[in-house]
């Protein structure tokens, strides 16, 4: 049976219903692989990783143990079946047990398979462990936006719950794979490692309080999470605290004092910082001319949108292109 409207329901209210606020977050969660490494290591053995700017680095041990140690003093053993995440692209060790010498990672032995994949050797030729990393960036606002609101350090063990049970699933497609490398498994190891990032992502999201406030808590409330949306899908449209109270079927007063108090700032100087969080974006990935960004934004005259742009990221449009290019 066919669905159709209500009597009560408006156009805008079926828009709505398909909305998921916090879904379209994760879709933004679109990742570009700084690298990717196929890890056989044998007892004893240790790797020091480096700090990573802007990247979050995750872990998969597909046979034997390590253990994570974060420099926080409560070093976490990882065993198969388990996936770990560093968000904040911390410089962490990686060791057979917690005492071992750890190893900085560009002076271990490392055979290059392609420009992001890489099989790294170590150990002193004692138990076996395999082990699959990655350093992954996100470039959308939005995902670096809920990437920053991440904790230290998310570890999750898939067997733990029968909600895991996809993860489990997928962990273990990952280990059959690096475990008998195969035509295309590169390809395959590192989509799987994406996905998994996706789904611990989700997994904190449902499972810690600290998701339910701020920004994430914001995206979750009935009405300012459809605000929010709004703004992300439509970031052009002339907005005003007027017309995204009456989007929302809220008063003027109530919506300006709930989206400063769950969003921590005002509704228009959220929709600025939107729009120019977006544009950094086009400027680092693309040339298009700057009149062409602005029409995108809804600014009418480049003069405009530059004024706009330096008010609110401190440099002018051209300064962080030029910037882009020359990291």
């Amino acid at each position: 049976m066919s669905e159709t409207a209500t009597p009560y329901q408006t156009p805008a209210d079926l828009v709505w219903e398909s909305m998921d606020p916090v879904g379209e977050a994760l879709h933004f969660l679109r990742m570009s692989g700084v690298f990717y490494t196929r890890s056989e290591l044998t007892e004893p053995w240790g790797l020091a990783l480096p700090a990573l700017d802007d990247c979050l680095m995750f872990h998969v041990i597909t046979s034997g143990q390590a253990w994570l140690d974060d420099g926080r003093g409560n070093p976490r053993r990882l065993e198969p079946g388990m996936f770990a995440m560093v968000p904040h692209g911390e410089g962490h060790n990686l060791l057979s047990e917690p005492s071992a010498h750890a190893t900085d990672l560009f002076d271990t032995s490392r055979e290059q398979i392609s420009e992001r994949y890489e099989i790294l050797r170590h150990g002193g030729g004692g138990h076996k462990t395999h082990m699959v990393c990655g350093a992954v960036r996100f470039d959308h606002p939005s995902a670096r936006q809920l990437v920053g609101l991440l904790p230290d350090r998310i570890i999750i063990e898939a067997a733990a719950s029968p909600d895991m049970m996809w993860m489990e699933t997928t962990l273990r497609l990952m280990a059959a794979e690096a475990g008998q490398p195969r035509t295309g498994g590169e390809a395959l190891i590192t989509r799987l490692a994406d996905i998994l990032v996706i789904q611990a992502i989700r997994a904190w999201m449902t499972s810690d309080p600290a998701a339910q406030q701020g920004w994430l808590g914001a995206l979750q409330d009935e009405h300012i999470g459809r605000a929010l949306a709004l703004i992300h899908r439509d970031p052009s449209k002339d907005w005003s605290v007027g017309s995204l109270a009456a989007e929302v079927a809220m008063s003027r007063s109530a919506f300006a004092a709930r989206f400063g108090e769950l969003v921590g700032q005002s509704p228009m100087r959220y929709v600025a910082k939107w729009r120019m969080n977006l544009a950094c974006g086009w400027l680092e990935e693309e040339d298009a001319p700057l009149m062409e960004l602005a029409l995108r934004l809804g600014y009418q005259s480049e003069a405009a949108f530059s004024r706009a742009f330096k008010r609110i990221i401190g440099r002018s449009p051209g300064k962080v292109r030029q910037d882009s290019k020359s990291a």
